[in-house]
């Protein structure tokens, strides 16, 4: 159609004013203090070991995290959410291994857009993470894996561990074996050959030479993670009639070894230094020999203290969950208290959302209130925890299982100084004051 130029005019008029007529604003994020602040959590949910330690420390982020978004935390975790924001839980399964686990935290922070993640129960997990958690820029807090290696071999800003190292285990552990069981002279070991059993085994044994030169090593034997059958190596350690034998097997394995070498005699014709075995007790109660030596590394569990945070984390898991929570639920609420912790402390005084580097300076060298007592992070240029730690033996009272000749152990007494590696300390480890 050919335009007459009055209908052109009428037309460029037209344009002219849709062109000035103002344009509705684009659609704006709102700011961060009004956002859940999105937490990704990764823990065991299949596999053997979700039941005795992925699933319970879900269990203990889902009750802390709705506690805690309703405002019912006791002081000083009163706050609703993270100052005031919500908190949103994205769970991801750790079972997989290392390259799957790697793959997951991408997801996490580039695709779903977590503004921090809480995780980990394998060594070999946390050893894989580290470096990406540091390449994505993302704060990263470790709940449970044990390897001194994290922050001995490495330096990290955006990666924290809330739990203490396995080095406090098995300098405790030696502590206690040298006390209790003054003629304890052969020694056995059976843990799993990965970053986590290599140094619990290296840990325990060199901690057993500095206190008790002379001690003689029977065998060390390394079967691989989550093998579920041992019946070769508990034939190794009972033909050499150890007094002691040292386990850092967690999970399934720990199960699965109990049940196999109790039948056989060999947790009784030797006394067994279980260094997780608080998650065993759960639910081999009936199967775990009197005079076993049992950890929960740290204060956790039947040996966590009695205040205000503990009965009330304790209450609240079990008026959820029935059971009462172990120690990785004890570890899980750690590093959740110590992420509301380090960001209320980086928000005090004003209404807007503190900035992730602002958390992480908040979170660096903190010192923070749990049911476990209070965690300071001594180590790693303030990234890696330090706390105390108990033992005691299993003893069955009336059909249940309790713990005698208990013996608690300050973080200062089990765990190296600033700057000192792990290996370094702990064969200068001398006998404890009495």
């Amino acid at each position: 159609m050919t335009r007459t130029p009055r209908s052109l005019a009428v037309s460029i008029v037209a344009l002219s004013l849709s062109l000035a007529a103002p344009r509705p604003a684009a659609a704006q994020a709102p700011p961060a203090e009004a956002r859940p602040f999105r937490l990704g959590v990764v823990t065991f949910l299949s596999g053997a070991a979700a039941g005795p330690f992925g699933v319970p420390a879900r269990n203990a982020a889902e009750v802390l995290v709705e506690a805690l978004n309703a405002g019912k935390g006791p002081a000083p975790y009163a706050a609703r959410g993270l100052g005031g924001r919500p908190i949103e839980l994205v769970f991801i399964d750790e079972a997989g291994g290392t390259t799957k686990q790697v793959s997951e935290f991408r997801d996490l922070v580039q695709r779903q857009g977590v503004d921090a993640v809480v995780g980990y129960i394998s060594s070999g997990d946390c050893l894989a993470v580290a470096p990406v958690a540091e390449e994505l820029k993302r704060l990263t807090i470790f709940f449970d894996c044990g390897t001194p290696r994290i922050f001995e071999d490495a330096s990290y800003r955006y990666v924290f561990r809330t739990s203490g190292h396995s080095t406090m285990d098995n300098a405790a552990a030696a502590l206690y074996v040298t006390e209790l069981l003054p003629n304890a002279r052969k020694i056995a070991g059976i843990n799993q050959n990965y970053a986590w059993g290599q140094d619990s085994w290296s840990d325990f044994s060199a901690a057993m030479t500095a206190l008790r030169p002379g001690v003689e090593v029977t065998t060390s034997q390394m079967p691989k993670l989550l093998a579920g059958q041992y019946g070769a190596e508990i034939s190794a350690i009972m033909a050499g009639r150890p007094d002691v034998v040292h386990s850092s097997f967690w999970g399934g394995d720990l199960d699965a070894f109990v049940l196999q070498a109790v039948p056989r005699g060999a947790l009784r014709r030797t006394t067994a230094v279980l260094t997780c075995g608080e998650t065993a007790t759960h639910k081999l109660a009936g199967q775990i020999p009197d005079g076993t030596i049992i950890g929960a590394r740290g204060p956790h569990g039947e040996y966590a203290p009695d205040n205000a945070l503990n009965r009330w984390f304790r209450a609240s898991y079990q008026d959820r969950f029935v059971l009462t929570p172990n120690y990785p639920a004890y570890h899980m609420a750690q590093a959740i208290l110590g992420l509301k912790a380090a960001y209320e402390k980086a928000q005090a005084g004003r209404a807007a959302a503190p900035s992730q580097d602002e958390v992480l300076a908040s979170l660096t060298g903190l010192t923070f209130a749990t049911p476990s007592g209070d965690i300071r992070m001594a180590l790693g240029k303030g990234h890696q925890a330090v706390e105390g730690t108990v033992y005691g033996m299993a003893k069955t009272v009336g059909g249940k299982l309790t713990f005698v000749n208990v013996r608690r152990y300050p973080a200062e007494r089990v765990n190296p100084p600033e700057g000192v590696k792990s290996a370094d300390w702990i064969r200068t480890l001398t006998a404890s004051p009495r």
